[in-house]
């Protein structure tokens, strides 16, 4: 398999044999030092949702069905009234020129090489027209998100947002699940440190939050860092700054799900910042039925988090996603293969969700529904949205 020529790239050939995402995390592995590693590996605390994430997926079982008519299937789906070729995006990674020279510009000519859309992180190392520029160059690319960490100075978000519409972004991506970092033993462990000449570009030139005074006993987190921290009424503000649609990235509970439904949002991203911010929070397939039941069809959704195979992606649709967003496994195909490892993952999971769309009897996403899934605790799960609607 090929990746669209673009000279400014470097070069690479995934190896012969690289059959699956496992194969693609192996060998990142043996290019990235301990401090990449740490970062783009690791979760928060002992990792136990880091774990559950990926587990999660495979404790679901699919039912295949047989001698159903399967010519002329096809993976298109629709979200946020656009038409893609299939339902996979790349969820937003920060720094990834430290996975891979190229960064997140390989990641964008992958992308749109591929058809998938890409959400590009605020913590970028290369700048969103960039990003923009590469991804709009191929007309059959996919959609290009903005994620947003709301900042300390809406002065600055407000200009950061006109960047992301500027340069052509179709929709806002902000994440709400992290208003502290998690406790990330791994990188503390590893010392991890950003490599020179790797920053967030997106941040530069933000003053840092003005001081507070802390009184003996007071909590640095609680009575500091905290105060700058995003609320409802955040959303609401944001969402009267832009034109573009607005999704929240790292919803779990179904009454946050509602008050974001209730708030007029575009859609929602189940998901727990791929174990990175609270450990032993639910596993990402556990939460997704219990969102898609609280918002009854009202929005799309999405969920990111321990996708490895397309059984998982397929597994995701009928649990009430209409996409699935990809992280580590993308920087890993990036780390040790450029553009084209980031475009191979992105071959093998679409070409894995076809096979299991066949064998199991379905043509199109339209017949992908709950009843695929042999899991008890799901037989009362009917959601009311079908595939496409978005």
């Amino acid at each position: 398999m090929t990746t669209k020529p673009v000279p400014s790239l470097q070069r690479h050939a995934v190896p012969p044999g690289t059959a699956s995402l496992a194969d693609h995390e192996r060998l990142a592995r043996q290019c990235l030092d301990d401090n990449a590693w740490a970062y783009f590996s690791g979760g928060a605390a002992d990792e136990i949702t880091l774990a559950a994430n990926h587990s999660a997926w495979d404790r679901i079982t699919l039912q295949p069905r047989v001698l159903r008519a399967l010519a002329g299937g096809h993976t298109r789906t629709t979200l946020l009234g656009r038409t893609l070729a299939h339902p996979i995006l790349l969820a937003p990674i920060a720094f990834q020129r430290m996975a891979h020279p190229d960064g997140e510009l390989a990641s964008a000519y992958a992308a749109a090489a591929l058809g998938a859309g890409l959400v590009l992180s605020t913590q970028s190392s290369t700048p969103v027209e960039a990003v923009a520029q590469a991804m709009q160059g191929d007309p059959a690319s996919g959609p290009l998100w903005f994620q947003l960490y709301l900042q300390h100075d809406r002065g600055f978000t407000r200009e950061l947002v006109q960047r992301a519409e500027a340069a052509g972004c179709d929709a806002l991506v902000l994440t709400v699940d992290a208003p502290t970092s998690g406790a990330r033993d791994r990188e503390r462990r590893a010392g991890f440190r950003l490599p020179a000449g790797i920053s967030a570009v997106h941040l530069a030139g933000l003053a840092p939050p003005p001081a507070r005074l802390l009184s003996p006993g007071q909590s640095p987190l609680f009575d500091g860092l905290l105060h700058h921290a995003p609320t409802w009424a955040d959303v609401q503000w944001l969402q009267s700054v832009t034109r573009l649609p607005v999704l929240l990235k790292g919803v779990l509970h179904p009454d946050d799900a509602r008050q974001a439904a209730a708030l007029g949002v575009a859609g929602l991203i189940v998901s727990n910042h791929g174990g990175r911010t609270l450990d032993t929070a639910p596993a990402t397939a556990h939460a997704l039925p219990r969102v898609a039941q609280a918002v009854q069809g009202a929005l799309p959704l999405l969920v990111d988090g321990g996708i490895r195979r397309g059984t998982d992606v397929l597994k995701a649709l009928a649990l009430g996603a209409s996409a699935v967003l990809l992280g580590r496994p993308a920087v890993y195909g990036l780390a040790h293969a450029g553009a084209a490892g980031v475009a191979h993952v992105l071959r093998l999971l679409r070409d894995e969700l076809e096979i299991a769309m066949a064998l199991t009897g379905c043509a199109t996403l339209e017949r992908v529904t709950p009843a695929l899934l042999d899991l008890p605790a799901l037989q009362t799960f009917t959601p009311r949205c079908a595939r496409g609607d978005y």
